[in-house]
């Protein structure tokens, strides 16, 4: 099997987790890692002895030192111009999420990958949880979906607001289960500590009929990402972060409206509520074995470079997700507060005030 020569572009803190895992992986040699950032270049340099360069084009300039395949994880200001250049030198590539700042440049580098022949992967992680493949064969037909994803304030990805940094994991995947047109979105979103908005929900209608609550928050005390789905066949819960799914199976009288609790008797209704998830909604935890999901990214994005095959979170897949993240950020820009027209309006409701000043 042929090794791949990788380059890694950006050394912050997710260029350096990615690094950092393909620097362990068999058939694979980091020529080097490129950032701007001299005190960056230090610390990955100093932890993994790998060579940095402080601008990516001197390695697509020279044509004597060949690169098989590129990591994007600089600041998602320069993902448009960093791909688009990769892109152009026909050099496969996986760009950490969100895949740019517009769907204007989205557009853009998925057309180019797609006339170049060039692969193209974004890094929507969370696809690779196991938690999710364990879902995954129990999910048919979902027609509603709640998910929520909750952290503290993360001091990185301050470019972007809360939709495009967290949100939009959750948006890729439901995407992914729904496979249907988004027909109507309403969001709002607050701006806590300044910049872009800190905390959103959303409400998403499918044409197909389905229904899906998303909420995001990078200021709150809780850490929390999970998902709940519902079906005609099934409800099931996805917990990430404990990296476990549990579904719920009504037996067949549920299932074929022949269950009537109302109708119990005083005894049966005291059974019921011992066995209910052993009886009723029979009730299965699957708690898969734990994986890195950044190192089962980086697999399959070599394994792609390495066949041809197309990646499960291609251009389009990042593409797709970002266009409704744009819709949403839209809502939110345009949410009444007040309900009125000349009312608080937007992530920036809460107006500055010069009216508590400080004692002379």
């Amino acid at each position: 099997m042929k090794t791949i020569q990788l380059v890694v572009i950006g050394a912050g803190h997710l260029g350096r987790i990615h690094a950092r895992i393909a620097h362990r992986q068999e058939q694979i040699n980091i020529l080097a890692i490129a950032d701007p950032s001299t005190s960056a270049r230090s610390i990955v340099s100093e932890e993994l002895g790998i060579a940095t360069i402080d601008d990516y084009r001197t390695f697509l300039r020279e044509p004597d030192r060949p690169i098989d395949a590129a990591i994007v994880a600089a600041p998602t200001t320069a993902h448009y111009s960093i791909v688009r250049d990769c892109i152009d030198a026909r050099i496969p590539v996986l760009v950490e999420k969100p895949f740019t700042r517009t769907l204007a440049e989205a557009n853009d580098l998925v057309q180019r990958a797609n006339e170049a022949n060039v692969i193209l992967q974004v890094g929507h992680v969370e696809r690779f949880n196991p938690a999710l493949a364990a879902a995954l064969p129990n999910i048919v037909d979902p027609k509603y979906i709640v998910a929520e994803r909750c952290s503290g304030y993360p001091g990185r990805s301050l470019d972007v607001g809360v939709v495009l940094d967290l949100m939009i994991h959750d948006l890729d995947i439901i995407l992914a289960l729904v496979q249907s047109p988004v027909a109507d979105v309403e969001a709002l979103g607050i701006s806590v500590l300044g910049g872009y908005e800190d905390l959103a929900t959303a409400r998403l209608v499918f044409e197909n009929g389905c229904v899906a609550q998303v909420s995001a928050s990078r200021v709150s005390y809780e850490i929390r990402r999970a998902m709940q789905v519902y079906s005609a066949q099934s409800f099931t819960a996805i917990d990430y972060a404990a990296g476990k799914a549990t579904i719920l199976r009504p037996n067949r009288a549920v299932l074929t409206r022949q269950f009537n609790a109302p109708q119990l008797s005083n005894e049966e209704l005291q059974q019921l509520q011992k066995k209910l998830f052993e009886d009723v909604l029979v009730r299965e935890t699957i708690a898969p074995p734990a994986q890195n999901a950044i190192e089962q990214e980086q697999r399959e994005f070599f394994n792609s470079v390495r066949t041809g095959r197309r990646p499960r979170v291609d251009g389009g897949s990042g593409r797709d997700a970002l266009a409704v993240a744009e819709r949403i950020l839209l809502s939110i820009d345009t949410h009444s507060w007040d309900g009125r027209l000349h009312g608080s309006v937007g992530p920036f409701a809460i107006p500055a005030t010069t009216s508590l000043r400080p004692a002379a």
